[in-house]
């Protein structure tokens, strides 16, 4: 965990957009169908956009039709934690990065039962998509085997 460090706010403000902060900082929410990953179909993965740690990979993820990226899990249990999140009268289990402790989204139970039950619903803004043909020399390389052979 030591290889992603949160930086500074003053680092934050200045390398983000003002959405990508407000998601990440500040436990926003972008506008569904109108964000970047809400249809990708490229093999990849994606990692915290304020750390660079991976979070989630696209061999999990799934088009739920609610207009963000929605995954069956995370590429490992380890790298989120879980928050109760009362907000907006609704009773809910938000979803942060281990190490970024940056707001990604939120986990429910309406998931792929053949998949576990789960739907991580989670804001693109709070993600940075490495395509599979990138992941190699962006330093992801050891995450291929989880994309390779998987079509």
């Amino acid at each position: 965990m030591k290889r992603y460090q949160k930086p500074p706010d003053d680092d934050l403000r200045k390398r983000l957009t003002p959405q990508q902060y407000h998601v990440t900082q500040e436990n926003g929410t972008e506008p569904p169908f109108q964000n970047a990953y809400w249809n990708n179909t490229k093999p990849g993965i994606y990692v915290d956009i304020v750390t660079g740690e991976p979070l989630f990979v696209t061999s999990d993820q799934y088009d739920a039709g609610c207009g963000w990226p929605s995954f069956t899990k995370p590429i490992d249990t380890d790298v989120v934690r879980y928050k109760r999140d009362t907000s907006y009268g609704m009773e809910r289990i938000e979803v942060r990065s281990r190490a970024g402790d940056s707001h990604l989204g939120h986990v429910f139970n309406d998931g792929p039962e053949e998949e576990g039950g789960l739907r991580y619903c989670i804001n693109s803004a709070a993600l940075r998509f490495i395509p599979l043909e990138d992941m190699e020399q962006e330093g992801y390389g050891e995450y291929r085997h989880l994309l390779v052979g998987k079509d």
